[in-house]
């Protein structure tokens, strides 16, 4: 989960967290949609990765290609992480000099804050010899997000609830391409436009896909959905252009956005296609920017995804 890469520094990834599926409910009586997702964590490829060093006061520098996008934000969850695990501790005095290298889209529906914000907390947690397990740390994530407990844990998830509810399941590795358009799209909006547009279709808990093999449990999930690919789409139009884009690859065996967008993963049965498609779509802009694009595999099995940098 974490490595000690000098007598003083540790590091862990934060990958991608890519929904396969999503079914929205209407609002409850608290504003909070209930969900039916299932979710799986990329490999290293995609992925943010946070490092501590001993430090007297707690801090935070960015780098990294995407670290432009996070210098106006007000709040960094890896910071907020950091705090409340120092809080929790009651150990308040404690530092660290923290690196966000930040690599995945801002605002991409791939959970990045809330993958970085768990990072830190597992990677803190050791430094300091806390000691916390990994529900005490998913508690400690709840406080900071909806996504940060199911990133905490790293491993393929069904969210229900509100996103509260979080039962592990069984997936295989899945051989995957992610393509962002390049541009933000914030969920809130997202939801606020689904509100508006859904035809109030009943919803229901659903058992989670199954099969024997990668391809089977692929043509398994194309009897789910994205439920806010529609209100995605309207906000941002180029939402669609990179889905038409995924299922214009040979070797693509599905094609759907992640959350609330705006990136959007392809599926294929081997390295060889997603890697060939990947190679396609680099080539490709929109609106004249270029795609974000990252072959990955979606870690199946029982080992979380956070892993150790090689």
């Amino acid at each position: 989960m974490t490595q000690t890469l000098s007598a003083s520094l540790k590091t862990a990834w934060a990958p991608a967290k890519v929904n396969l599926y999503i079914h929205v409910g209407t609002p409850g009586a608290g504003g909070l949609h209930p969900v039916d997702s299932l979710v799986m964590f990329a490999d290293t490829r995609a992925a943010d990765r946070v490092s501590a060093r001993a430090h007297p006061q707690l801090s935070l520098s960015i780098e990294g290609p995407r670290a432009k996008s996070l210098k106006n934000a007000p709040h960094n969850l890896v910071m907020a992480a950091a705090s409340a695990l120092r809080e929790a501790s009651g150990q308040t005095a404690r530092g660290a000099a923290l690196t966000l290298h930040k690599v995945l889209p801002v605002a991409g529906g791939v959970g990045g804050g809330s993958a970085d914000a768990a990072a830190a907390l597992h990677v803190l947690n050791e430094m300091w010899s806390l000691g916390f397990g990994v529900a005490a740390l998913e508690r400690l994530g709840a406080q900071l997000g909806s996504d940060v407990p199911a990133c905490v844990r790293g491993r393929p998830l069904l969210m229900r609830g509100t996103g509260e509810r979080l039962e592990t399941t069984a997936a295989p590795d899945l051989h995957a391409v992610l393509v962002n358009p390049g541009v933000m799209l914030e969920t809130p909006r997202v939801f606020a436009r689904f509100d508006a547009m859904q035809t109030k279709a009943k919803f229901v808990e659903t058992p989670a896909p199954t099969g024997d093999t990668d391809i089977d449990f692929i043509k398994a999930l194309k009897g789910f959905r994205n439920d806010l690919e529609a209100a995605s789409i309207s906000l941002c139009p180029d939402v669609g252009k990179v889905l038409e884009a995924l299922r214009a690859q040979k070797g693509t065996l599905l094609a759907r956005m992640s959350g609330s967008g705006p990136t959007c993963f392809g599926l294929y049965g081997s390295a060889a296609t997603a890697e060939a498609a990947a190679t396609a779509l680099s080539k490709l802009t929109i609106g004249r920017r270029k795609l974000w694009v990252q072959q990955t595999i979606l870690r199946g099995g029982d080992a979380p995804a956070l892993g150790s940098p090689g």
